[in-house]
């Protein structure tokens, strides 16, 4: 099954418009990702936070459709 790179970038910058993703897939099949996601946003927040942020910008695909996110946030210089 599995999700595209494309998808996981749209929705992260709906929920994040200023957002530069990254996204790579790491097994070829569309179900193992590495996304690196940097925005403003994150500004003052936990790692943490920053992660839960992006996951929800996911609507619960986590654990679903898309299997595992090996996930990098920052915020801009």
């Amino acid at each position: 099954m599995g999700m595209a790179a494309s998808e996981i970038e749209s929705m992260i910058r709906a929920a994040l418009p200023d957002a530069e993703v990254a996204i790579t897939d790491l097994a070829g099949d569309n179900e193992h990702y590495a996304a690196h996601v940097t925005s403003a946003q994150f500004a003052g927040m936990s790692r943490v936070a920053q992660h839960k942020l992006v996951y929800a910008a996911l609507g619960g695909r986590m654990g679903g459709v898309l299997h595992a996110l090996q996930l990098t946030t920052a915020v801009p210089n």
